[in-house]
């Protein structure tokens, strides 16, 4: 099984985990968590240069190769990023939405000292005409700096759907300043209903272990709507859960797979033990909703339940990064001990 977003074990043990007892139980919280290879388009934007200029490209479909073609020709009168000298070091990139992560960016070379790049590239896409027509092309000009400050200066957005196929010639189109809801980092995915519960040392009762005493978290995941579509037929898609920071294998946890559906319902409950009060301002559960197919899987969203503080015992990680909504559903858990926490939280690129 392997994910195209790649992952990262964070080798922390400081807390080890013991098995939970019980027929929803898991083995012990210990993780790996989705690397920050899943990323915004505009990730790495730190210009502020007015976009202008326009880009010259054509798209075609291969239908004997099966393969998407974007043919980018060149740039005319693009921004002036750096005014002391005089020059831009501009490059093309290209995503196909809504699912950035799964097919992948293609970009051009990188053309230096011009405001008028000449390309003559082909950005090629292996991907079902099918699949295609319903997804959108993202094509940006960036200017290249060295030290990975890159600067945005102008893109695209094309509707595959409705394009004219017949049309295989090179056209101009003027670049345009980002839309809204990619300045907001508006990124829509999904949303997940679920419930939370702690179970604080001491309280499970006489007829479990107290040797010793640990508390148990429970995730009872209910279901997910308005995922992603990556095909026609919609998607098979899959939870899973982690507790960071520890990561060890045993406390990967999955649902059953739920087939052709953008709203899927999972009724799914998972208990991790081992958990002492003062763990949970360190901890963060991550829960990751994934499509399914034959050879790799493709990450459709996630969330993050913790503190966000930035911090996990004492060390800085980034995947301790919870927004307002998760930070306040962690918080009402950890207030209101053996009750179940119901919430409903919008799925996030992690």
């Amino acid at each position: 099984e392997s994910d195209t977003a790649s992952e990262i074990s964070f080798q922390f043990n400081k807390h080890k985990k013991t098995p939970s007892i019980g027929s929803h139980s898991s083995d012990m919280a210990s993780v790996s968590s989705v690397s920050g290879s899943v990323l915004s388009v505009y990730s790495g934007d730190f210009g502020s240069v007015d976009a202008q200029g326009t880009v010259e490209f054509a798209l075609d479909y291969d239908e004997k190769n099966r393969e998407f073609q974007v043919h980018v020709s060149q740039c005319k009168d693009l921004a002036v990023v750096d005014e002391k000298k005089g020059r831009s070091d501009p490059y093309v990139k290209t995503y196909l939405l809504p699912d950035k992560a799964r097919m992948g960016k293609r970009k051009t070379s990188v053309k230096k000292r011009t405001v008028n790049p000449i390309y003559n590239e082909v950005l090629r896409y292996k991907i079902e005409k099918m699949v295609l027509l319903i997804q959108k092309l993202n094509l940006s000009v960036w200017h290249n700096d060295p030290l990975g400050r890159n600067s945005f200066l102008g893109e695209i957005e094309v509707d595959l759907a409705s394009w004219d196929w017949s049309n295989r010639k090179l056209n101009w189109y003027p670049l345009k300043p980002r839309s809204l809801s990619a300045v907001n980092g508006v990124d829509h995915r999904g949303v997940m209903n679920l419930s939370i519960k702690y179970v604080p040392p001491g309280s499970l009762g006489k007829m479990r272990p107290k040797n010793p005493p640990s508390g148990e978290v429970h995730i009872w995941v209910k279901d997910v709507k308005d995922l992603l579509q990556l095909r026609p037929s919609g998607v098979d898609s899959f939870v899973k859960c982690y507790v960071l920071p520890d990561t060890s294998k045993k406390s990967y946890q999955k649902t059953r797979i739920i087939k052709r559906d953008t709203n899927p319902v999972f009724n799914h409950t998972i208990v991790y033990d081992g958990f002492h009060t003062e763990d949970l301002k360190d901890a963060c559960v991550e829960l990751t909703v994934w499509d399914h197919e034959k050879l790799t899987n493709h990450f459709l969203g996630g969330i993050r339940l913790g503190l966000g503080t930035g911090l996990s015992y004492g060390i800085s990680v980034d995947w301790m990064d919870s927004t307002q909504e998760e930070v306040a559903f962690w918080q009402e858990m950890m207030s209101a001990a053996n009750e179940w926490i119901e919430g409903l939280l919008p799925l996030r690129s992690l």
